[in-house]
């Protein structure tokens, strides 16, 4: 039985500083290309570590394409755009079974899909019966055609965008959609002395031929695997299922965090000890990631949707009346 009260700062295994050695590694890599955001890519990175995939909601031109090249790049992965229409049909994202008269038998064809690093451009530009193409990938990793399941090679991360300020044309993801994505978050505009020191010295696209894997597709797999053993002490579990409970009860919220979304907070803080060097979770863990996991999942009624309500803040204030545990 797991004990109630949190486990010795000092407590840290040989293994999750392996662990985070990698994850660091990881980090570096990105920050070679995608300049002055750490933050964000440390989310991106435990993302990668807990097999969830990222909503980047951000405007256009604040590389969010170059950063899903750069991540492939870096795990030695093969990577895939889409570039979401209106027009776009399921099976150009997943493939289709072609017909070889030859053979006198269907074959499956892959799509852009199977990839190990996807970026779903501007999905919500997509039909909904073409957006929902991607659910059994994200949720399950793999996609059923014809009758025919097919699994995706792991490693698999999807990171999807959409423009937060043009919706002329758009089909907004729903909520089912929006739960299988582990966190949201966005790049923004560069600090000012970053976007100088970029312009003084990049006159055409960054240097992506250069890089070179900081580890490989075996490691990634293992990290996740590395993950799922991160302890989650009893305490610390009670205080994850307060903050979801919290957001389920809230006058102003009409929905709150389902179970998947809890067990993908789980996943997420799990990532984050070990990015901090710990094989345990600590309740700052659950703090620090609160918001960019678990703000997309909520939908506020009406009433605090018209008072211009932010959910972000809204969520954030939550988490400040929730007791942390000592």
């Amino acid at each position: 039985m797991m004990s109630s009260s949190p486990v010795p700062r000092s407590s840290v295994s040989a293994s999750a500083a392996s662990e985070r050695a990698l994850m660091s590694r990881l980090v570096e890599h990105l920050e070679r290309v995608i300049r002055g955001k750490r933050e964000a890519l440390e989310l991106v990175v435990c993302a990668v570590a807990a097999g969830g995939h990222v909503l980047l909601e951000d405007v256009p031109g604040t590389g969010k394409t170059t950063l899903a090249k750069v991540l492939a790049s870096g795990i030695g992965g093969a990577f895939k755009r889409v570039q979401f229409t209106p027009d776009l049909l399921p099976t150009d994202i997943i493939g289709s079974s072609i017909f070889l008269p030859q053979e006198a038998l269907f074959r499956f064809r892959p799509g852009p899909l199977f990839a190990n690093v996807l970026i779903a451009d501007e999905i919500n530009r997509a039909s909904p019966r073409t957006q929902s193409a991607l659910l059994e990938a994200l949720s399950e990793g793999q996609v059923t055609v014809d009758g025919q399941t097919h699994v995706l090679a792991p490693p698999f991360l999807c990171l999807a965008t959409q423009n937060p300020v043009e919706f002329h044309g758009t089909y907004p993801l729903p909520e089912a959609s929006l739960d299988r994505f582990a966190v949201q978050l966005s790049l923004g505009y560069l600090p000012e002395d970053e976007e100088r020191a970029l312009l003084m010295t990049r006159s055409g696209p960054p240097p992506l031929e250069d890089l070179r894997p900081v580890c490989s597709l075996e490691e990634v797999v293992r990290l996740q695997e590395r993950v799922q053993e991160v302890r989650l002490e009893e305490s610390v579990a009670d205080y994850l299922l307060r903050l979801v409970q919290a957001t389920r009860g809230h006058p102003s919220l009409r929905l709150g965090v389902s179970t998947r979304g809890a067990l993908l907070f789980g996943r997420m803080v799990r990532a984050r000890a070990l990015m901090q060097g710990r094989d345990y979770v600590l309740p700052e863990d659950l703090k620090a990631l609160a918001v960019p996991v678990l703000a997309h999942r909520l939908v506020l009624d009406t009433r605090a949707r018209y008072a211009g309500s932010d959910k972000r803040v809204l969520l954030g204030e939550l988490v400040g009346t929730v007791p942390v545990p000592r």
